[in-house]
């Protein structure tokens, strides 16, 4: 059970986390200071630096419940249900609600932080740095009876490869205008193929 000290620790991570991105989201990620955004959310810089490390921390910190996910999926998994069968059901779920993880959610302000992340250098850096963590943890995931190291390694670059390509496909139709109602059909198919292509091998399209 969570403390209230705990409790407390969080809403405040939370608090200035909100206050940064909506700067940033108004101004400019290098636009803003660290100084400026503890201003705003009436901390000390000392006690902004114990909640975020960085300045990149306090954006990802927005989407830290996502890492891990595919492997925390691959360990969940009903005992008929396969690894991939697992991650295809998952993101097309994700699709279905708006998770914007799937870049499905047409909320301008989700549509801003996207935007944010692809086009800052530094934050798009540390998107990758999750990304190589995921991997990793995905093939330790997926590793067992007939699948060694080289194969979990190999196949989860190749799954969270494909999430990534749909999930900026997604984004940048939404970008373009399209409605996320709209554009769910196509999303879903897109989703179905990949996923097919992933189960069956390329050679089909090559």
């Amino acid at each position: 059970m969570t403390g209230l000290r705990e409790l407390k620790r969080q809403r405040v991570r939370e608090a200035i986390s909100a206050t940064a991105i909506a700067l940033f989201l108004e101004r400019g990620f290098d636009e803003v200071s660290v100084a400026e955004v503890a201003a705003a959310a009436e901390v000390s810089k000392p006690t902004l630096f114990k909640y975020f490390p960085t300045k990149e921390d306090l954006v990802m910190h927005r989407i830290a419940d996502h890492r891990g996910e595919a492997a925390r999926v691959v360990r969940a998994r009903g005992p008929e249900e396969t690894p991939l069968g697992a991650l295809r059901r998952h993101f097309l779920d994700g699709l279905a609600r708006r998770d914007p993880v799937t870049g499905l959610n047409d909320h301008p302000a989700v549509l801003a932080f996207h935007r944010m992340i692809f086009e800052t250098p530094s934050l798009a850096t540390r998107v990758l740095h999750y990304t190589a963590q995921d991997e990793r943890a995905l093939a330790e995931a997926l590793r067992g009876p007939g699948v060694d190291g080289l194969t979990a390694r190999l196949a989860a670059c190749q799954i969270l490869a494909v999430q990534r390509v749909l999930a900026r496909d997604n984004w940048h139709r939404l970008h373009d205008g399209e409605r996320a109602d709209d554009a769910y059909p196509h999303a879903v198919r897109a989703a179905e193929r990949a996923y097919d292509l992933l189960a069956t091998g390329l050679a089909p399209a090559l």
